[in-house]
């Protein structure tokens, strides 16, 4: 049996937080409610596993993390990816081609690191967040180029499109064995078919032998749907995406307003209380 009573897992950007900002104090006390409660905590988020390093030892997150949004999880005393699930050769070399004949604003997410195509427009926000922070927990970064393909290139387990063309959306989903979502206005994730929080929650459960019911998450965006399909209490964040709203059972404040930590004591806590008292 788990020593945990149950599991809260988050979408980390405009969920728990505002990006690169600190985690607010309620947000923060939140956290610390459910772990003296006897819940477990964990962040589930379309960044790649090296963006994840500074919040794993500022929240003490001591449970695997999904990240690349369900692609990879990761181990959170060693940040090394327990599994990832890398595209097939055959599919990057079409998404490499397609990125050159499109220029795409893209940026890779791989084991190794983030690796910047020549237009990538990401590179900015991955140096702020290394700014400051420990050596051992920056993001690897590299640059990659059109012209290269599966040969010479990392295994990668997601690419992050922004602003991609309508043109380069419709191309994109003529290739077979692709996963694409978007995480935020303007940003198109591309990973592997199979790949989704949602799966990676339920695995991450089922280790963890936290049942179904006792599973809460919460989100607000497109990406976030199959993380609130797995959980047995769905919650969203007030102005979600309307197709996230529809999916929750609980729908707790806007990010500005803390509604992390609203969710957690009106919902979480005393949902938790009730099952333990039925």
């Amino acid at each position: 049996m788990s020593n945990y009573r149950f599991l809260v897992a988050t979408d980390m950007d405009y969920t728990l937080l505002i990006s690169n900002k600190p985690v607010s104090d309620l947000n923060r006390a939140a956290i610390k409610a459910i772990r003296d409660a006897g819940g477990a905590f964990t962040i589930a988020t379309g960044r790649t596993s090296y963006l994840t390093g500074t919040y794993i030892r500022d929240l003490d997150i001591d449970i695997p993390l999904i990240t690349s949004n369900g692609a990879a999880l990761l181990d959170p005393h060693t940040f090394k990816d327990i599994y990832s699930l890398d595209f097939e050769d055959e599919t990057l070399d079409k998404l490499m081609a397609t990125f050159k004949k499109h220029q795409a604003d893209a940026t890779g997410y791989s084991s190794e690191g983030v690796f910047f195509c020549p237009n990538s427009s990401r590179r900015d926000f991955i140096y702020g967040y290394n700014e400051g922070i420990a050596e051992d927990i920056k993001a690897v970064t590299g640059e990659i180029s059109y012209e290269q393909n599966s040969t010479n290139l990392p295994k990668f387990n997601k690419f992050l499109l922004i602003k991609p063309s309508e043109e380069l959306v419709e191309e994109i989903s003529k290739i077979d064995d692709l996963e694409v979502v978007s995480s935020a206005k303007d940003f198109l994730d591309i990973m592997r078919k199979g790949s989704s929080k949602g799966i990676a929650l339920t695995t991450l459960s089922e280790s963890l032998n936290i049942p179904k019911d006792r599973v809460f998450s919460i989100g607000d965006s497109p990406n976030d749907i199959p993380l609130l399909e797995h959980a047995g209490h769905p919650m969203a964040m007030g102005g979600s995406d309307k197709a996230v709203l529809e999916k929750a059972e609980y729908i707790t404040t806007t990010f500005e307003e803390d509604g992390f930590g609203r969710a957690i004591y009106d919902f979480v806590l005393p949902t938790i209380e009730r099952m333990s008292l039925s």
